[in-house]
């Protein structure tokens, strides 16, 4: 499996535990398959990392866009990582997950209004490296650094679909 990772540097040995406890399949190397989205989300002067995943042996855990994955994002937020795995493949949380997930637990959404929330917008794959078992089979193919990206196609998608949220908001709260 072809994988790409964007950073600020280039990154030939993989660090597991580096970043956030709390990202959404937890503690781990995250990494997308879809390399338009790769280059679309890329800043100037960002580094995209291209690496190829020998999955043979792993074990893999791969999540739907359903109330299990949801559950599992909830969990690792407040580090309840409780997966045991080498790889985790799923779709990325969309940006207002900090704040659905602070709305269900001060009561004001119920966790299946929450979900017709998280389901808006486009669906990006992500894949989480949890072990060294993993990282061994992980070879680095190459970097790009990103020197000017066009960022209009980019805020038009966040516009669209912040729109599309505050109308689904609108509906399950009401007027």
């Amino acid at each position: 499996m072809i994988l790409y990772h964007t950073g600020d540097r280039e990154i030939v040995h993989p660090d597991i535990h580096h970043g956030r406890k709390n990202a959404d399949f937890g503690w781990g190397f995250y990494l997308t398959p879809d390399k338009e989205f790769t280059y679309r989300w890329a800043r100037d002067g960002a580094v995209v990392n291209v690496y190829e995943l020998d999955e043979g042996g792993l074990d893999e855990h791969i999540f739907l866009r359903d109330e299990a994955w949801f559950k599992y994002i909830f969990d690792n937020r407040g580090l309840k990582d409780g997966l045991e795995a080498d790889v985790i493949i799923g779709p990325i949380a969309n940006d207002t997950i900090f704040d659905t997930l602070g709305i269900i637990t001060s009561g004001y959404l119920r966790p299946e209004e929450a979900m017709r929330l998280l389901l808006i917008g486009p669906e990006y794959k992500q894949v989480a490296i949890k072990t060294e078992k993993a990282v061994n089979q992980l070879r680095f193919i190459r970097s790009e650094k990103i020197e000017r990206m066009d960022a209009k196609a980019l805020k038009k998608e966040q516009d669209a679909f912040q729109n599309e949220f505050a109308e689904e908001l609108s509906k399950i709260t009401g007027p």
